[in-house]
């Protein structure tokens, strides 16, 4: 194929250009960054601020596109509200645009499962659970504004769920909670009864089923990605954390302390415009403490098994980690 992918100076983006030539796949990548790790020449990369840009100033490609994989978004925990309308939906919309321009090549946008989440435990969720309202931040409000766009769009278009995505190159996820645990921020979550558990996918499943989705016109609709192997994340957060050779958390807190901290300490930072992150945010106590799993009966049945576990992904993560410390 010939591929656009956007957000290619990214953690998902950048591996999913990796892969993909790896397959034979020719790529031109867009990113808000100029590159210097992800494989690309002078003549197949533009930097892009895909938020702040007509689809008119977009820059021209050496060949039409069959597919365009959407990676591009504003995907911390924590920003200006502003922040994430402009790289999430008008950024969608510019890239709609501009697939109308390129002859209406198809369109795989990446979402997130977050526009599905409630606060509390959410067990077996489907591609046909209810989206929000009420949404779980801005991010995740975002995302489904964002998917909203592309269910316009006039072309062949599909939206990918994934679920905690992890991996070497990971900038969200796990690098938060090391930094944290190097800080000896990172409490134990007491008040449930049973652990939390969550899914998760790693990046290159990712990439995998990204490019599936891809070639695949005959599969439409929306796909929630995971690993098909739901963990219990604590645990899972701790066993990395002991492995990189980090203190391990001896604080008790509970969800609920912990829940109320967060919130105000965000409403703080928004309410005195402070620079950077809050150190934690309701969100970030949600991911540890709520349990998420889903229903992968359709990812597997159209795009196969992934093909790294989680307990393979963790250790190349740890690999890739540890070179960094």
């Amino acid at each position: 194929m010939k591929l656009l992918v956007t957000g290619a100076s990214g953690f998902v983006g950048g591996r999913l250009v990796e892969v993909a030539r790896e397959a034979g796949h020719e790529v031109f990548g867009v990113g808000r960054r100029l590159v210097d790790r992800t494989p690309f020449a002078a003549d197949d990369y533009a930097s892009v601020d895909l938020g702040r840009v007509a689809a008119s100033g977009l820059p021209d490609l050496p060949w039409q596109p069959d597919a365009v994989v959407h990676c591009a978004a504003r995907a911390t925990p924590y920003a200006p509200r502003r922040a994430y309308d402009r790289d999430n939906v008008d950024a969608t919309r510019t890239v709609v645009e501009w697939c109308r321009r390129l002859g209406r090549p198809r369109l795989v946008h990446v979402s997130s499962s977050s526009v599905l989440y409630r606060d509390g435990d959410q067990l077996d969720l489907t591609e046909d659970s209810p989206v929000g309202p009420p949404f779980a931040n801005d991010y995740a409000r975002t995302k489904a504004a964002s998917e909203q766009v592309v269910r316009e769009y006039d072309g062949s278009w599909v939206l990918a769920r994934p679920r905690a995505v992890f991996g070497p190159g990971d900038t969200v996820l796990f690098p938060r909670i090391i930094a944290a645990a190097k800080a000896g921020r990172v409490p134990r979550l007491t008040g449930r009864t049973e652990p939390a558990v969550g899914d998760l996918i790693y990046v290159d499943n990712l990439a995998d089923y990204l490019l599936q989705l891809a070639a695949r016109p005959e599969l439409g609709g929306v796909y929630n990605l995971t690993n098909a192997e739901p963990v219990e994340i604590q645990a899972m957060l701790l066993e990395v954390i002991d492995r990189l050779g980090l203190r391990p958390p001896t604080r008790e807190v509970s969800l609920t302390t912990a829940m109320r901290a967060a919130t105000v300490l965000e409403r703080a930072w928004r309410l005195l415009h402070l620079p950077g992150e809050p150190p934690i945010t309701p969100y970030g106590v949600g991911v540890l403490s709520w349990s998420k799993t889903f229903v992968p009966d359709k990812m597997l049945g159209d795009l196969g098994k992934p093909r790294v576990s989680v307990a393979d992904g963790v250790d190349r993560f740890v690999a890739w980690q540890r070179e960094r410390l």
